[in-house]
């Protein structure tokens, strides 16, 4: 099965979802997103297809993120999606895509849904 996981080697979290993806025998495109984020269009493609909005893939505890008033629920998706751009270190992790679908594998085990 291949796989594609927006990664961040500093994460226990991310690591711990690509332990499973290798353990699965899954083939694995990793993509370390704080260096190479996806674009806008392809961060939006994800969000929509795991049914989630761009505030639930927001690191609302990253103190940009407070910082830049993200966390006020009147700011809209397309700003959160603007700041991500920016900002990658805004977007939560890790995600990871199959073609079974997008999850956003907090904790890692939502990658098994996937699989």
């Amino acid at each position: 099965m291949k796989a594609t996981i927006y990664h961040n080697p500093m994460c226990g979290t991310s690591r711990k979802t690509l332990e499973i993806l290798e353990n699965e025998g899954a083939d694995i495109d990793v993509v370390e997103y704080l260096k190479a984020p996806p674009s806008r269009d392809e961060l939006q493609r994800l969000y929509l297809r795991a049914g989630i909005t761009p505030r639930q893939g927001l690191r609302d505890k990253e103190p940009l993120a407070v910082e830049l008033g993200l966390t006020d629920p009147s700011v809209s998706d397309g700003v959160i999606l603007n700041a991500m751009m920016e900002h990658p270190i805004l977007i939560q992790r890790p995600l990871v895509e199959t073609e079974k679908g997008v999850r956003l594998c907090r904790p890692q085990d939502e990658v098994r849904q996937i699989l």
